[in-house]
């Protein structure tokens, strides 16, 4: 209690003092609380950043994609070669090998020995 009666004593003597307190409490106000604060205006500032660098992806995104269905309206053999690679279809005196990146498992249940 006697510091807030010191702060208030104090603040009743000096003129200079009061301005300094009032344009402090001003800049914290308007820097750090509310929706329309600096604080909130540069983290919606960087929101924007990440959604527009989205916004260039996805389009780089369509724009592969549109080249791709124009390719498949006027080629035929890109039909063919989109069913060979990705649903492994094949002719009939064809046969497909595929090949995988991935080790084979070395476990296998039958060969264990239960005593």
């Amino acid at each position: 209690m006697k510091k807030i009666t010191w702060v208030s004593e104090l603040m009743r003597r000096s003129r200079f003092l009061k301005y300094v307190v009032v344009l402090a409490a001003g800049v914290a106000l308007v820097g750090f609380v509310g929706d329309s604060s600096v604080w909130s205006h540069m983290r919606n500032k960087q929101k924007i950043a990440d959604l527009q660098g989205e916004i260039d992806f996805y389009k780089g995104e369509y724009e592969r994609d549109i080249t791709k269905l124009r390719r498949l309206d006027t080629d035929p053999h890109a039909i063919v070669e989109i069913a060979r690679e990705r649903y492994f279809m094949k002719n009939e005196d064809e046969d497909i090998f595929v090949l995988s990146d991935e080790a084979p498992s070395t476990t296998n249940e039958s060969d264990e020995t239960t005593e």
